[in-house]
């Protein structure tokens, strides 16, 4: 058989001539037949004859020091074998890996990015008992969240007005926060006035739900949700107490915030309430503590023989004077909350309210998952506590009957 590379009479010249082995050895990759097998020369055959090249004498190919034939794609060989067209190849690999660590610096910064620290707004009208800060941050903590390390707290405290209050959440509100706790009804307004958007976890809120605070306690829609208090719910139950102590007691007075939100029918239940008992309640409104003096100079004069104090922030606002000028009057007095009587007031009945703050972060760790206000129910307290200051008794001249000792929660000595 006469070999195609052998120029016939009557053939034309190959129009192009056939390349160098060592060109065309550069373009095979791996895996490659070891040279001067029968199998590398078919293949060399059968691909240079599809490609209209003729073929070279077959060489044989290079051993190593042990005998055995070198690979193609030995690196010795592969480096001698490179052909003009292997700068485009090695251009676009090159090309190819800076594109690919372009498109990685994002990606290496994106996963390199801090986590967002949420930011937490802490409303009140005025500066709260230190144990109502102290139980959230606990709340915080049974949470998983450590505040100043993953989580943030910008706590706001007024001067007891509405305007002050108003000022401090819109100043939230421009820091961007992602929750804001309202300590108490008033406070809770306030920030319900300034921002539709922000979600808003409310702490023992008076009566949500008839102010219009929320649309309903299991449907709160809206920004704001929490707990709410049983101020005026448990008026009745105080003045009954406050009974048994005082067995004889006709004329009691009632302290009360006028701005904060009352439910509507409050004051005609509590009337009918003190009527049941044959009590005549003086009812004496305040706004800010620096109208206590003046509220009891009046008590003093309608010869009031105790006092009822209707739950409100500003009774507790540090050092507690309301619970120091009844002391000083000689009144005896019932409060909502536990902390007064803590420091000083003869007795409580009411809700726990730290234990409203410290669930108060169970609100604000289920808006940050994602959770909306506006579906999570307003809850209330199911559990009330009744505590007896002893020491306060005795400075009043009382004796506390046994069968309300018994019953109370806690009895300070």
């Amino acid at each position: 058989m006469v070999s195609p590379c052998i120029r016939q009479p009557g053939w034309r010249r190959w129009p192009n001539p056939p390349r160098s082995w060592s060109r065309i050895r550069s373009r095979i990759w791996s895996p490659v037949p070891e040279f001067g097998s029968r199998v590398a020369a078919r293949t060399r055959s059968k691909e240079s004859l599809a490609s209209g090249h003729c073929l070279p004498p077959l060489r044989k190919a290079p051993l190593d020091a042990n005998g055995r034939a070198v690979s193609a794609i030995d690196p010795a060989i592969a480096a001698a074998a490179r052909g003009r067209g292997d700068s485009v190849t090695s251009r676009r690999a090159l090309l190819r890996a800076a594109v690919g660590s372009l498109l990685a610096v994002p990606l290496a910064s994106a996963a390199q990015q801090p986590t967002k620290i949420p930011r937490i707004g802490f409303l009140r009208t005025d500066r709260p008992p230190q144990a109502y800060v102290d139980a959230f941050e606990q709340g915080l903590r049974e949470r998983g969240y450590t505040p100043g390390q993953n989580i943030l707290i910008e706590y706001r405290f007024g001067d007891g007005t509405n305007a002050e209050t108003s000022r401090l959440a819109r100043e939230l509100v421009n820091l961007k926060v992602d929750v804001i706790v309202a300590g108490g009804g008033r406070a809770t307004q306030v920030a319900e006035s300034v921002t539709s958007t922000i979600p808003i976890v409310m702490t023992s809120g008076t009566d949500p739900g008839g102010t219009g605070i929320v649309a309903s306690l299991a449907h709160p829609g809206g920004n704001v949700t929490g707990t709410k208090t049983l101020g005026w719910d448990l008026f009745g139950k105080r003045l009954e107490l406050l009974r048994q102590i005082l067995p004889k007691v006709s004329r009691v007075a009632v302290l009360h915030n006028r701005i904060n939100p009352t439910p509507p029918g409050a004051w005609e239940e509590a009337f009918a309430a003190a009527a049941t008992l044959g009590v005549n309640l003086q009812r004496f409104d305040v706004q800010t503590p620096a109208d206590f003096d003046e509220a009891f100079a009046g008590i003093v004069r309608s010869r009031a023989e105790a006092l009822v104090v209707v739950q409100s922030t500003i009774f507790n606002t540090p050092p507690y004077r309301i619970a120091q000028l009844a002391a000083s009057h000689k009144l005896p007095a019932v409060y909502g909350s536990r902390v007064t009587a803590d420091d000083g007031g003869l007795m409580s009945y009411g809700p726990n309210n730290r234990d409203s703050y410290r669930y108060a972060a169970a609100f604000v760790d289920k808006i940050l998952k994602g959770a909306k206000p506006g579906d999570l129910p307003v809850e209330q307290p199911r559990k009330f506590e009744l505590v007896i200051n002893l020491k306060t008794a005795k400075a009043l001249g009382l004796t506390i009957p046994q069968s309300l000792l018994l019953r109370a929660d806690e009895v300070i000595q």
